[in-house]
């Protein structure tokens, strides 16, 4: 019989093998915001105009380049069970509102950073958390005192373009202008009278080649595939739309067929041409002239098509017929039958065009308002047309938002510095020991300004030091001005720098939430990982014909 070992006394002692258990201040709360602490310090420096670029390389060896915080942490796969609440915290704010994921994380990390600082001079965390959600509380009353302006007609694409260009001023600095107007116009061409906007409705298609500026926004979709057929352009275009394949039924059963002399053998696949003929016929009789499919094409289908004057475009993506479908106004149809007038789309111009050295078929159409837009970047690199992507889907959102609430903000840490300033105040007023905490929470809303400020190269104490001074005058639009020498302040309203109310709104909520999640707990238990045998390391060379090369550094899996 073996000998039974025991365990040591205590907590060990009722858990598996292997499992590990942290608990107390030091070992838990410590722990969990020394990690929260350093995501924030990661993201920070790519936050504002001025922040520097991430080269994020995922499990699958894709390369990111960006300074987008939601595009970072969702390739980072972050490990860290406290860590991964504010990445939570951060993706709901990009599902929210799109937009405002890296303040989430910068303000997050302040409010851990400076609870531990309380904690350390000895409050006790549920004097910590109460102070938060006053202050949270408080700060979300303040807000809609600090609105400095709101959007008056989001039809108008100038108005549009202003708010718009805030936001991707963050991630595309220096191109902002010429990208705002861009999307003002694809988003104002869709947004209907009645108020509803999608953001879904606005695509981008990105093509290698040339530069930005060469970028053009198109009402209508457009594919990068070529046309299928001899026919390259319709006007006018009445369009079929089929989920099925191209092609002429085939039967499910086998069958053995016995030909018994040479015009048996003639006739046999006459019979299938005839067919396809006939069906080929049908749907140009019934009026169309462009026929989508979501699957093949046969060669056979395909000559028919052209002797009709049919022009085919294939599209692989179940999602791009369904958009398509959408666009023009059309039922997908999932057999080869001819469509009735109302199962057929209206386009004003089908065209295959080349873009770049890049095929694409544009569905276009002439009137304005349609139902998708789509925006056309062109870009040097594939990955800087992704970046660009990025801040597109942030300037979508932005009118997005806006269209919920058209409430605005001053930007550059103004509306933060008067937050600070406001809810400082109010922590004096509080008895108690919760006024530690909402004084540390009005210092947490420095991290904003200090880390544009020190992104941009200036001294980020000096620049706050001069907010305060310009905010307790009553000046409470002044943020910082970045194109400014040193740490200059101006007034944000007439400088055009707006955020959305929502945006500022959720942020704080959703960050003050993660901050007190993870101050919450106070020990961390983690049973021994599940799992079988891990597979064996690959040795870099093990393919090498020749042993004197030196192994390959790059191809180890680790």
């Amino acid at each position: 019989m073996a000998l039974h070992v025991p365990k040591a006394p205590g907590f060990a002692q009722m858990l598996k093998d292997g499992a590990k258990h942290y608990s107390g201040l030091e070992e838990a709360v410590y722990r969990n915001i020394n990690a929260c602490k350093e995501l924030a310090q990661t993201t920070r420096t790519a936050y504002g105009p001025n922040g520097m670029n991430k080269m994020v390389i995922n499990h699958l060896e894709k390369l990111f380049v960006t300074n987008d915080a939601a595009t970072i942490l969702r390739e980072l796969e972050v490990q860290h069970p406290a860590a991964k609440m504010i990445v939570m915290a951060s993706h709901m704010q990009e599902q929210e509102v799109g937009d405002g994921t890296n303040f989430v994380l910068v303000f997050a990390g302040a409010l851990l950073e400076l609870a531990e600082e309380l904690l350390r001079m000895g409050l006790s965390v549920s004097e910590v958390i109460e102070g938060y959600e006053m202050a949270c509380k408080k700060t979300l009353e303040i807000l809609p005192d600090c609105v400095c302006t709101s959007a008056k007609n989001l039809h108008d694409v100038e108005e549009a373009t202003a708010m718009i260009r805030t936001a991707v001023m963050s991630k595309q600095y220096g191109n902002e202008d010429f990208l705002a107007n861009l999307i003002a116009q694809a988003c104002v061409s869709i947004y209907p009278e009645s108020g509803s906007f999608n953001v879904d409705n606005v695509r981008v298609c990105k093509i290698l080649g040339s530069g930005l500026n060469s970028s053009t926004v198109l009402h209508g979709m457009v594919f990068k595939k070529e046309a299928e057929g001899d026919v390259t352009s319709v006007k006018d275009a009445k369009i079929a739309i089929f989920s099925c394949p191209f092609d002429c039924m085939v039967t499910e059963t086998k069958g053995t067929v016995l030909i018994k002399n040479a015009s048996e053998l003639m006739d046999f696949s006459k019979g299938e041409e005839d067919m396809m003929e006939a069906q080929v016929k049908a749907i140009a009789e019934a009026g169309a002239n462009v026929v989508v499919t979501g699957g093949k094409v046969a060669d056979m289908a395909l000559h028919y098509a052209n002797k009709y004057q049919l022009m085919v475009v294939r599209l692989n993506s179940k999602w791009d017929l369904r958009r398509l479908c959408k666009t023009v106004g059309s039922v997908a149809l999932p057999r080869l039958t001819p469509p009735t007038p109302e199962e057929m789309g209206h386009c004003d111009n089908v065209y295959l065009t080349e873009v770049g050295d890049t095929q694409v078929v544009v569905f276009k159409h002439e009137k304005e308002d349609g139902a998708l837009s789509t925006l056309v970047i062109r870009g040097s690199t594939d990955n800087m047309m992704d970046d660009i992507e990025r801040a597109i889907d942030d300037g979508v959102n932005t009118f997005k938002v806006l269209v919920r609430d058209k409430r605005l903000l001053p930007g550059a840490g103004a509306i933060e510095i008067e937050l600070a300033k406001q809810i400082t105040s109010y922590g004096e007023s509080c008895p108690g020991l919760e006024q530690y905490a909402i004084k540390k929470f009005a210092e947490a809303f420095e991290a904003v300004p200090r880390s544009l400020a020190e992104n941009s190269g200036v001294k980020g104490n000096e620049l706050i030091s001069k907010l305060y001074a310009v905010h307790h005058e009553g000046n409470k639009n002044m943020g910082f001005d970045i194109e400014g020498e040193g740490a200059a302040v101006k007034d944000m309203q007439e400088a055009g720098i707006l955020e959305p109310y929502l945006v500022k709104y959720w942020a704080v909520k959703m960050a003050t939430n993660a901050a007190v999640t993870v101050l919450r707990v106070d020990q961390i238990i983690m049973a021994k990982p599940a799992g079988g045998p891990r597979a064996p390391k690959q040795r870099g060379d093990w393919d090498k014909d020749e042993w004197d090369e030196a192994p390959d550094k790059f191809a180890t899996h680790h």
